[in-house]
């Protein structure tokens, strides 16, 4: 039996969430560094502080929020392995990959910052999509009805009860209409994540990670494009490229944790979502949250 480390994605960020972190090793020096690559105060704007009283929605603001997250979690990840603190996988949500990817040693902090940086800014321009999270359904009605309408895929596949659909405002809005669920959240996103219509956007990010070398990960990662362990490099930067126009396949993670003998799941990063996720579908797994400083294990 072993560990897993997993990492939240957008919609865990919360004003203040880099309080529990700032007296950890290098946590002012990486924001300064995450500060000048976007050329905004990135503390400020995690702490609230960002001069306005927008200063919630300007977190929000995915060209903020994805390396206000890397930041608050990588440098949590240090932590752990400063305890000499080792999982046997890792695993991230969306852009939680990225940080699973760092956890691993497949690049540094300010590559991963990078990196980070031009996926926020190409996500924030490639708008006109919507997305709705869609709890409480019947499978396969729901694949039915994506598989019949034009311009809506199935983005998260977070369990087998909630699901995220991207696409079209029109398309994502008839294939809700049209199922029975118990909940159909439209989600506050500028574009349709996670779907072909983020097509521009990959293949300029893949520009992007082409020329950047990936060492091999020290420890199986399981990535959102194909859950199954990989430590080779080279693929987890092919899976890396694909992720845009692909589906997170959350479920099938936890599914795939289970048959490697993972016991106990670590969340870090702001939030509990993917610790719900899990203990409601993961039997025999505790879950643990580890959000700042004050939570690190011993």
């Amino acid at each position: 039996m072993g560990s897993a480390w997993v990492f939240p994605g957008q919609g865990s960020q919360k004003v203040g969430m880099a309080a529990g972190v700032l007296d950890l090793p290098g946590a002012r020096e990486r924001f300064t560094l995450a500060s000048d690559l976007i050329d905004r105060d990135l503390l400020a704007i995690c702490q609230g502080e960002a001069g306005s009283d927008a200063a919630g929605s300007d977190l929000n603001d995915t060209r903020n929020t994805q390396p206000g997250l890397f930041v608050v979690e990588s440098l949590l990840v240090d932590a752990l392995h400063a305890r000499g603190q080792r999982p046997e996988r890792v695993a991230g949500h969306s852009l939680g990959e990225l940080v699973a990817l760092y956890a691993a040693g497949v690049f540094d902090a300010e590559t991963g910052l990078r990196l980070m940086h031009r996926r926020s800014e190409l996500m924030a321009a490639a708008g006109g999509g919507a997305m709705t999270a869609v709890i409480g359904f019947e499978r396969a009605a729901l694949e039915s009805l994506v598989a019949e309408t034009e311009g809506v895929v199935i983005a998260n596949d977070n369990s087998d009860a909630q699901v995220v659909l991207s696409g079209t405002p029109e398309a994502v809005a008839q294939v809700c209409a049209a199922l029975t669920c118990k909940r159909a959240i439209p989600l506050a996103v500028s574009g349709a994540f996670h779907s072909p219509f983020m097509a521009g956007a990959a293949e300029a990010f893949a520009a992007t990670l082409e020329p950047i070398p990936f060492a091999d990960a020290s420890v199986p990662v399981l990535s959102n494009t194909d859950p199954t362990p990989e430590t080779s490099g080279e693929a987890l930067k092919r899976r890396l490229i694909s992720q845009m126009t692909t589906g997170v396949r959350w479920r099938e993670t936890m599914t795939q944790l289970g048959a490697d003998g993972i016991d106990t799941v670590l969340e870090i990063g702001p939030g509990n979502v993917l610790s719900g996720l899990i203990r409601r579908s993961c039997d025999g797994v505790t879950t643990i949250q580890v959000a700042g400083a004050a939570d690190l294990p011993a």
